[in-house]
């Protein structure tokens, strides 16, 4: 499988949507719709109105139907409009999900490659929240994400989700 991987722009958010439908793990929670994570403000802030000023991310496209297929994206998000891997103000969040059927491929780790070394240039840190199920968290600790001290909670469908956060 060919793919390229580029810079997301403004008109990339409609596929954000889906793909924080997939981060989120809505579809392993009977939500049917993209919508269910448009409808959920605590979600939808990781992709609302997406291009500000301190957004920046990448997205996967297959090189033979131009088709996206996954994306990693930052945001910073302060203030009264914190995320759920929210460390400090000079942070931002990180959001990434392949669509299913491409996962396991090295997408993610693409993904991640091109991520890291443009936020390397902007911020001193990225953190990000996971639950402690997810297959992603071992490519997680790989990148060198260490777990927040005290950050396990209990999320929303009763599980362990945890902070994660790497310095450069």
């Amino acid at each position: 499988m060919d793919y390229f991987i580029r810079p997301l722009t403004q008109e990339d958010e409609p596929f954000l949507w889906q793909m924080l439908y997939e981060a989120a793990h809505l579809v392993e929670e009977g939500n049917l719709t993209v919508q269910d994570a448009k409808n959920n403000p605590d979600l939808a802030k990781y992709v609302k109105n997406w291009g500000c000023k301190d957004d920046s991310g990448f997205v996967a496209i297959l090189e033979s139907s131009n088709q996206p297929v996954g994306a990693a994206w930052l945001r910073l998000l302060t203030g009264k409009n914190k995320g759920y891997g929210y460390v400090d103000d000079c942070t931002p969040e990180l959001a990434i999900a392949i669509l299913s059927e491409y996962r396991n491929q090295g997408i993610g780790t693409q993904l991640l490659t091109n991520l890291l070394a443009v936020a390397k240039t902007s911020y001193p840190s990225i953190s990000l929240s996971s639950r402690a199920t997810n297959p992603a968290f071992t490519l997680y600790k790989r990148f060198g994400f260490k777990v927040v001290d005290g950050s396990e909670i209990i999320n929303r469908v009763g599980g362990i989700s945890l902070k994660m956060k790497i310095d450069f």
